[in-house]
């Protein structure tokens, strides 16, 4: 299938997950945020727009604190985000500085998209970040948000802060980094026969279906918020693409129109019958 407009994408979302970002519990994938600050920088050397969106607050925060297991009050997590979001901050400074890439930290609550002034404040930022070069770093602000009966402050997860953020600074191309190669017609850690799909051009019941549990100890998230988040962009006319988060560098092949992950786009399937027909 030909991806070969992807090579034209200018502004591109990456998002990575807690579970890409910790090894365990108490150990934190260094190299992993090394080689994705790389990729990230070598982007942006290259005239292209990055905004990376990133999980792993709470994983962070309490690998800081040495902690062997997560606290179940609310108040305790936050508090734990609170801790966490300045390590990981502090962390992917270092490693993108070591590129000479400067990055600038966005924390967002739900509010952006309920309130208009938010959600132009909020994309400002974002650009006026971008126009100095410098790759935004966006993470939910997990020490505050919280869910009440007449007020959401919550994404809940970063997939869906993701699709926003894509839509919200108008982005080419939002790229899921996750523990799986990408979407597949049965769930691949427990059948070895389970067949990758390379691309999905509406995100229906039987798509949605194939979602299979949430996230591990360390995330919120699951396939089936993936595949919400790619819901969402279609119907915004925007492509996204999942793709193991093991190898970051494989976004430059992305990138270059090479057939890696799986790719959500609208009418993408009834695109590539009528090339094939041609």
């Amino acid at each position: 299938m030909n991806r070969d407009f992807l090579k034209d994408s200018k502004r591109v979302v990456i998002k990575i997950g807690t579970n890409s970002i910790m090894k365990t519990t108490d150990e934190i994938d260094y190299h992993k945020l090394d080689r994705l600050s790389f990729v990230c920088s070598a982007l942006q050397q290259q005239g292209k727009e990055v905004i990376l969106v990133t999980s792993g607050a709470v994983g962070v925060g309490a690998c800081t604190l040495n902690m062997k297991e997560y606290p179940e009050k609310t108040s305790d997590l936050q508090a734990l985000a609170s801790v966490g979001q300045g390590a990981l901050m502090n962390l992917y400074s270092r490693f993108f500085q070591h590129y000479d890439q400067y990055v600038g930290q966005i924390l967002m609550t739900r509010d952006i998209i309920d309130f208009p002034i938010s959600y132009t404040n909020c994309k400002s930022a974002i650009n006026s970040l971008l126009e100095r070069k410098i790759i935004p770093v966006i993470n939910e602000n997990d020490a505050i948000s919280v869910d009440e009966k007449t007020y959401n402050r919550r994404f809940g997860e970063n997939d869906t802060l993701a699709a926003i953020v894509t839509e919200l600074v108008d982005a080419d191309l939002l790229i899921i980094l996750s523990d799986v190669d990408g979407l597949y017609d049965e769930n691949p850690h427990t059948n070895e026969f389970a067949k990758l799909i390379p691309a999905v051009g509406q995100v229906d019941t039987d798509i949605l279906s194939m979602a299979n549990g949430t996230g591990s100890l360390f995330s919120t998230g699951g396939m089936e918020t993936k595949l919400k988040a790619a819901k969402y962009l279609i119907e915004n006319n925007k492509s996204m693409i999942i793709t193991s988060a093991e190898n970051p560098a494989l976004i430059f092949n992305i990138l270059e129109g090479e057939e890696i992950g799986t790719l959500f786009k609208k009418n993408i399937l009834e695109t590539a019958l009528q090339g094939e027909e041609i």
